[in-house]
């Protein structure tokens, strides 16, 4: 049997947002529009799942309450260790972040904030470079490595020249095949499949296997938000 690991507690679905990311390429003329909050939902997802306690028998709070709350848990640094129970931020009368985020989506949107520090994040200019196959071969032990020890990973990926691909995504599990890794992916743009990014071992690059709007293809894959710096 293929090798595999993740962190246990996660589940696509439950542990994830009611609502996505919209390309706006593809609502032209449409406003208001959720579209270039791919960052802050990617960070966003692994803040609740390390800082956030969901208690579904406590009475439910205002809006603003529910807000506050949310800033809290956006507060946190994403590469800070996760809290213990007795000291999560605790969000009442709701089992999960897929039914918190369906009911309370408006005080979720408002409480993550707004995306326009992720869209200047001085390490955004990787995506110009190239890089070479020992890197992208040490990004891939990278996520293994923190996969195997029960922590998403948040992913810088693209394709460019391309202007088709330069997104998050958060890794969640993965598979050894010996000649590859396929990392199983949630991506803020997708919000009802898990994707996949795989990493080919022999050639010694990344692939997109199973990415939202993207054609299968080589990319390059950095990691997002493992410290201050990065």
């Amino acid at each position: 049997m293929p090798a595999s690991a993740g962190p246990p507690a996660f589940a696509f679905g439950p542990d994830t947002f009611a609502f996505r990311n919209e390309i706006r390429e593809r609502h032209p003329g449409e406003t208001p529009i959720y579209a270039n909050y791919c960052f802050v939902l990617a960070k966003g997802l692994r803040q609740f799942f390390q800082h956030a306690r969901f208690d579904p028998e406590a009475p439910r709070l205002s809006h603003a309450e529910y807000v506050a709350r949310v800033r809290a848990i956006a507060a946190r640094a994403p590469w800070e260790p996760p809290l213990p129970p007795s000291e999560r931020i605790v969000i009442p009368g709701y089992p999960h972040l897929r039914a918190f985020s369906a009911a309370e989506e408006s005080a979720v949107k408002e409480g993550l904030g707004s995306p326009v520090a992720s869209w200047f994040h001085w390490t955004n200019w990787r995506t110009t470079l190239p890089v070479t196959k020992a890197h992208q071969a040490g990004i891939a032990d990278e996520i293994a490595r923190e996969l195997n020890q029960g922590r998403l990973v948040q992913l810088l990926v693209t394709n460019w020249p391309i202007v088709e691909l330069n997104h998050t995504v958060v890794a969640y599990g993965y598979v050894d095949r010996l000649d590859r890794l396929e990392f199983t992916i949630w991506d803020p743009n997708e919000i009802e499949t898990p994707g996949t990014v795989t990493f080919d071992r022999l050639a010694q690059h990344f692939w997109a296997t199973n990415v939202y709007a993207t054609r299968p293809g080589v990319i390059r894959v950095f990691r997002m938000y493992t410290s201050p710096l990065l």
